[in-house]
C-alpha cells in the first residue's frame, strides 16, 4: 500500500514537472514572437535606409538590403545645419534633463513626507494640471511675458515639470523608503536637505535612471516646442531640420518635372528611413545602460497608493 501511495506521489511530481516544462516553452515562443514583432519594424527601417528605394517601394526587401547604397545619408549629411541640430538637441536633452531631474524628484520626495503641510491639496493641485491646461495661446503669451520666446531657456525650463513622473518618484519614495531612515537620521542631528541629499538620492537610484531617460528621450524627440517658440534657425533642435529637410525634398519632388522630379522623389524616399536612424540611434544607444533598472521592478512600486 506504502508503495502504491509512494509510487503515485512519483507520478503526480513528474506530471507536474512536465507540464511546468511545457508551460515554460509555450512562454518562450510567445516571448520571441513578440521579439520579433517588436525589433523587425526597426531591423527594417535599418535594412531600407540602406537599399534601393525602388526595391523597399515594391516589397523586395524583407530580410536583408537590396541595392545597397549610401546615397540617402550623403545626401543628407550635406546639409550643414545637422551638426548645429545635433549640437542643440545634445545641450537641450543633458540641461533639460539635469533640470527635470532636480524639479520632479525634489517635488516628489517633498509630497511623499507625511509631515508636509498641505499635501494633499498640493498633489490634488498637480494632478489636476494633467486634465485640465490652459492652451496653446495662454502658454504662448506668458513664455513671451516672462522674454523666454526664441531663446535657449524655452527649450528646457517651462515644460521642465512632468505631474506623472513626480506621482511615480513620490511613489517610489513611498513604498521603498522607510521611515525609520529618517527618525535615525534626526538623532544623528541630520537635517532634512542632508538627509535628502545623502541617503535618499543614493537609494533612488533605480527610478532616478528611469525618469532620466524619460525625460531625456521626450528632449530629444521634441520639435513642436521648438516649431512654435523659436525663429532663430541657430536655436533648431536636430527634428525640427530634419522635418524641415524632408519637406523641402518633397515639396520639390512634387514641384518638379521629368527626370529632375524623379530624382528629387528618389533622393526623398532614401533620405525618410536615414532621418529615422540618425535622429534615433543616439538616443537608443542610452537604453541598455538602464535597462537593469526597469528589471528592478521601479514601476511595480510606482502603481501602488
Amino acid at each position: 500500500m506504502e508503495a502504491m501511495q509512494a509510487a503515485s506521489t512519483a507520478t503526480g511530481r513528474t506530471g507536474g514537472r512536465s507540464s511546468d516544462r511545457v508551460l515554460e516553452v509555450l512562454l518562450y515562443i510567445v516571448a520571441v514572437l513578440l521579439l520579433i514583432v517588436l525589433i523587425y519594424p526597426l531591423y527594417f527601417i535599418v535594412i531600407a535606409s540602406f537599399s534601393d528605394p525602388s526595391a523597399v517601394g515594391n516589397g523586395q526587401v524583407w530580410l536583408f538590403p537590396r541595392g545597397f547604397t549610401l546615397d540617402g545619408y550623403k545626401e543628407l549629411l550635406k546639409h550643414e545645419n545637422i551638426w548645429i541640430g545635433y549640437r542643440n538637441t545634445i545641450l537641450y536633452t543633458v540641461v533639460g534633463t539635469a533640470i527635470g531631474l532636480i524639479v520632479n524628484v525634489s517635488a516628489a520626495y517633498a509630497l511623499s513626507r507625511k509631515d508636509l503641510v498641505g499635501r494633499k491639496a498640493i498633489s490634488l493641485f498637480f494632478i489636476f494640471t494633467m486634465f485640465f491646461s490652459g492652451g496653446l495661446i495662454p502658454t504662448f503669451l506668458t513664455i513671451r511675458d516672462f522674454h523666454m520666446y526664441n531663446t535657449f531657456l524655452v527649450m528646457v525650463l517651462p515644460f521642465s515639470v512632468v505631474v506623472y513622473d513626480i506621482i511615480v518618484a513620490r511613489t517610489f519614495f513611498q513604498t521603498s523608503i522607510p521611515g525609520d531612515l529618517w527618525e535615525a537620521a534626526q538623532i544623528d542631528g541630520c537635517g532634512n536637505l542632508r538627509y535628502y541629499v545623502l541617503v535618499v538620492l543614493p537609494l533612488s537610484k533605480a527610478v532616478i535612471s528611469v525618469l532620466a531617460l524619460w525625460i531625456a528621450v521626450g528632449y530629444w524627440n521634441s520639435y513642436f516646442n521648438a516649431l512654435i517658440y523659436l525663429k532663430n534657425p541657430n536655436l533648431y533642435p536636430l527634428q525640427l531640420i530634419l522635418r524641415n529637410i524632408l519637406i523641402t525634398n518633397q515639396m520639390q519632388s512634387s514641384l518638379g518635372s521629368g527626370e529632375a522630379a524623379n530624382i528629387a522623389l528618389r533622393l526623398a524616399n532614401m533620405m525618410r528611413y536615414s532621418v529615422i536612424i540618425v535622429s534615433t540611434l543616439p538616443i537608443m544607444c542610452l537604453y541598455p545602460f538602464v535597462q537593469k533598472y526597469f528589471n528592478q521592478g521601479v514601476m511595480i512600486g510606482a502603481v501602488k497608493e
